[in-house]
């Protein structure tokens, strides 16, 4: 079978919580960050939550899954590399792929004793979301998941950016990457977190020399692959370059750059509930919309729309019945 993406990424269980600043002051917490913890150092964070009884939900998340789930909604044919623990998180995060249509290649038998892995994200009043993250058994995700028949008959190969975190995780991105070398497969990669790219930045510019095709980034994680002050600079930076950078910048819309060229679209007016997903959301939007034919104003337009609704919404995702009204707006684009 061909697929039209394939992504490696990380399977995270997602709890969801509505917090104030206080509480992330409480536990030396920065908003708009994402944090990697032992389970140990996550367990009393969610007791706190638990008990102050905040609003939550709860779904499988992890930032490809959410692409995948959206891309895979529209009609795309979606497969996941990603690792789940034989546990009741992971065969629950098994059954949501098959219900969201992504296929997955199954629970690996390695590292029986970690469990699957769990993010804790923690949303402000002013929608801005810190996510508190344990890899479990996703952390030794490595080339005995990947399936290499399937992400070579894929049309995209989508890199999650957080797989640089962990040793074993980034060694599989490379082995896919030497085994796509001269095959004309479509290379993906989400810089995922600026705090991230600052780290990690020599791992990321490795994944770039191998050939990317297209970056999605937020303004943040622009100006921090780029390794300059501002976006303007960051979008000449990106100028540059032989692959297409999307960039999101929310109130402000989404930037396109594309040889030497910047293409604008406007954001949505909305009222913001929750940014969490909504880069994920605009990624697999994009992506579906690429691979349709349509232009690069039409899939910005059209991915924009798609994370305006996540924006809305508490969680990382759409209810399902929302999937068929944001593809109306692209059929009539």
């Amino acid at each position: 079978m061909q697929y039209d993406i394939s992504a490696l990424g990380n399977a995270l269980v997602d709890t969801q919580f509505m917090v104030d600043y206080k509480f992330l002051e409480e536990f030396g917490l920065e908003a708009n960050q994402m944090v990697l913890v032992s389970a140990e150092d996550q367990k009393p964070i969610l007791e706190k939550l638990q008990s102050l009884s905040y609003e939550s939900v709860s779904d499988c998340g992890g930032s490809a899954t959410n692409s995948l789930v959206a891309a895979s909604n529209y009609g795309s044919k979606c497969h996941h590399v990603c690792r789940v623990a034989d546990d009741k998180d992971g065969n629950m995060y098994i059954k949501s792929l098959k219900q969201a249509g992504v296929a997955h290649i199954g629970i690996s038998d390695r590292n029986g004793n970690l469990p699957t892995g769990k993010c804790l994200i923690l949303v402000t009043p002013d929608a801005k979301r810190t996510m508190i993250s344990m890899l479990g058994v996703s952390e030794f995700l490595g080339k005995e998941d990947i399936d290499y028949g399937v992400v070579e008959n894929s049309k995209i190969f989508y890199i999650e950016g957080y797989m640089v975190t962990s040793e074993d995780n980034f060694n599989a991105v490379i082995s896919v990457l030497e085994h796509l070398k001269g095959k004309n497969i479509i290379k993906a990669l989400s810089l995922a977190d600026a705090g991230l790219v600052k780290i990690f930045k020599e791992r990321f510019n490795k994944i770039e020399s191998y050939g990317i095709d297209l970056i999605f980034c937020n303004d943040d994680e622009a100006i921090a692959f780029s390794e300059t002050q501002s976006i303007d600079k960051a979008i000449s930076f990106f100028k540059e370059k032989n692959y297409i950078t999307a960039i999101t910048k929310g109130a402000d819309g989404s930037s396109v750059v594309s040889n030497g060229e910047e293409i604008n679209a406007p954001a949505e007016k909305i009222e913001p509930i929750d940014t969490n997903g909504a880069g994920d959301m605009f990624a697999g939007s994009f992506m579906h919309a690429y691979l349709k034919g349509y232009n690069l104003s039409e899939c910005s337009s059209f991915a924009n729309y798609a994370s305006s609704l996540v924006v809305t919404t508490f969680g990382p995702r759409v209810p399902n019945n929302k999937y068929k009204e944001i593809l109306n707006k692209l059929r009539k684009s």
